[in-house]
């Protein structure tokens, strides 16, 4: 048998304790330098806006935290937030039940529909509302006869907003619940449970991680949307700037101090928002092992 051992024709450079110190080698190189581009590009410029912040004292930065104008744009955003999410959690479960557990012609369509918002620039989108709903848009001369306000407003926002958040749910669910199947759901059907039953006692309890998870990045690039809001808002302080906006307003005011104090709130809230996404990912993976688990102690 030895006399047929493949590994003996192997060079000497080529031994195992060679191989492992050369990929110890790499292996540390690799990840010292992804640290060091990890600690360039994002944790010196967080750490640069809380030092910016705090450069003129607590007193400063509490004044631009509670500055009315900003308490205005944070005010706008968080109902921004609580309009959209729903919003896209209601259409997200619906896309994804549809495309993931039944098959219907134009499903493909309605995949490439779902990420258009990915391939679409947000000023294009925020452009694309002021002509549809603008004064000289297609809309504009119906929407004034009615006194209908949507550009320059909350709910032409709360549109841009919507377009740019739209995938994040349904692209998070669609390929979990294509993952699962329709075992589950069958069953359900068979025991005699109706269509609602099945999918609030079955397919919800399943997603519940994967819905959460959409839910929190949704939630932080509503929070952070700049682009498409920039384009439909029109600027009006006090009125229609978000978090973003007034930071932009403020900084380009040489307001300094005041735009990286308001920003090191968006910092704070990126920074809960990561760990979120990490309890949610630990939670789920947990749930998938002792899913796995409970599945071969019964078999």
């Amino acid at each position: 048998m030895s006399g047929n051992n493949p590994l003996q024709h192997l060079p000497t450079e080529w031994s195992p304790i060679r191989k492992t110190g050369e990929a110890s080698l790499v292996k540390w190189l690799l990840v010292s330098i992804a640290l060091l581009f990890l600690g360039v590009f994002l944790v010196i410029p967080l750490v640069a806006i809380f030092v910016k912040a705090f450069e003129q004292g607590i007193a400063v930065y509490l004044a631009s935290i509670i500055d009315p104008y900003a308490w205005k744009a944070i005010s706008l955003t968080l109902w921004v937030v609580l309009i959209t999410v729903p919003l896209n959690i209601l259409f997200g479960l619906a896309a994804a039940w549809s495309i993931a557990k039944f098959n219907f012609k134009g499903k493909n369509i309605l995949i490439t529909l779902i990420d258009l918002p990915f391939a679409v620039s947000p000023v294009i989108a925020g452009l694309i509302f002021v002509l549809m709903f603008g004064a000289q848009g297609f809309l504009g001369p119906l929407l004034v006869n009615w006194d209908i306000k949507i550009i320059y407003a909350t709910p032409g926002i709360v549109l841009a907003t919507m377009f740019v958040t739209l995938p994040f749910i349904a692209k998070e669910l669609i390929p979990l619940m294509q993952s699962q199947g329709t075992t589950d759901e069958e069953a359900a059907l068979t025991l005699g449970a109706n269509g609602w039953q099945t999918f609030w006692l079955v397919t919800l309890p399943n997603i519940k991680w994967g819905l959460l998870y959409g839910v929190i990045l949704c939630s932080a690039r509503a929070i952070g949307e700049f682009g498409a809001v920039s384009v439909v808002s029109g600027h009006i302080r006090g009125m229609t700037n978000t978090v973003p906006l007034h930071i932009e307003i403020l900084y380009n005011e040489y307001q300094f101090t005041a735009a990286f104090a308001v920003a090191s709130l968006m910092s704070i809230v990126a920074l809960v928002t990561l760990l979120l996404k990490n309890i949610v990912e630990w939670k789920a993976n947990r749930g998938s092992i002792d899913s796995k688990s409970s599945m071969i102690g019964g078999n």
